[in-house]
């Protein structure tokens, strides 16, 4: 983590990240990212994160389903690039990952916990 930077560069570059990560990951990036660091966790929200196939498909109950399944087994195996894209960024190690895909809004939701008080460090400089 580059000790100059302020709150607010810290989570653009933790959205552009996570931006690439989907792209290079999942082949499609989000239309929007937004990244907040709120103590020892930092909460990074996608939206526009599905492909046009999958928004046809999130139509039918089942469909939605596999979505979720699919995308929740392709970050569990991507989870070592998401450990490293946080300590590269942030200079924190990750702690425990959660996150959530609304098919109906085509949004994706991260909440990341860290080893330590990321916002508390930056306020303290």
């Amino acid at each position: 983590m580059n000790k100059n930077k302020t709150k607010g560069q810290l989570e653009a570059d933790i959205s552009i990240a996570f931006t690439r990560f989907e792209k290079d990951q999942l082949g499609r990036g989000p239309k929007e990212a937004h990244t907040f660091i709120i103590h020892d966790m930092l909460l990074v929200r996608l939206k526009g994160v599905l492909t046009p196939a999958e928004v046809a498909l999130a139509k039918d109950r089942d469909g939605a389903q596999l979505i979720k399944q699919t995308r929740m087994r392709l970050i569990e195996s991507s989870r070592p690039l998401l450990e490293k894209i946080v300590h590269d960024s942030t200079g924190a190690k990750v702690t425990t990952i959660h996150t959530d895909i609304s098919t109906r809004l085509g949004e994706r939701i991260f909440v990341i916990g860290l080893d330590r008080d990321l916002e508390q460090e930056l306020k303290n400089r």
